[in-house]
């Protein structure tokens, strides 16, 4: 019998700015390397979600985020873990994007979502970006 995964608890944040949203791809060398995913990250014992948010995006863009609402929640497993993702609308309150985790970032609207292989774990949130837009 086949053991089943507790979850990792993961969020992550929907940036927009204007008409566009913030895609980070993954360092090569990574698990998933080179997919394009939403930044974010592993909530750490003691930390809420909004919390683990504006560590990572301090760590990995080196700007200050506003968390706003969760948007919606998915779980997916992966060969190598589960994750349970939450995702967040959030902007920044200071700072500019800089590379310092990811490989590349760009700023991408609905419409090009179709451009760039995300991670599978996001599909959904890029479902829900499809139908209803970033507003």
């Amino acid at each position: 019998m086949q053991k089943t995964k507790r979850a990792i608890e993961v969020v992550a944040a929907l940036i927009v700015r204007g008409d566009r949203f913030l895609a980070c791809q993954r360092p090569p060398e990574k698990a998933r390397g080179l997919l394009w995913e939403f930044v974010g990250g592993k909530v750490e014992a003691g930390e809420s979600g909004p919390e683990a948010l504006v560590r990572e995006c301090r760590e990995e863009l080196d700007v200050v985020l506003s968390v706003g609402e969760a948007i919606m929640d998915v779980t997916h497993a992966y060969p190598d873990l589960t994750v349970h993702l939450t995702l967040y609308r959030s902007r920044i309150a200071q700072g500019e994007p800089k590379l310092i985790e990811h490989h590349d970032f760009r700023w991408i609207t609905a419409e090009e979502i179709g451009n760039y292989e995300f991670c599978p774990a996001d599909q959904a949130f890029l479902e829900e970006i499809r139908r209803k837009g970033l507003a």
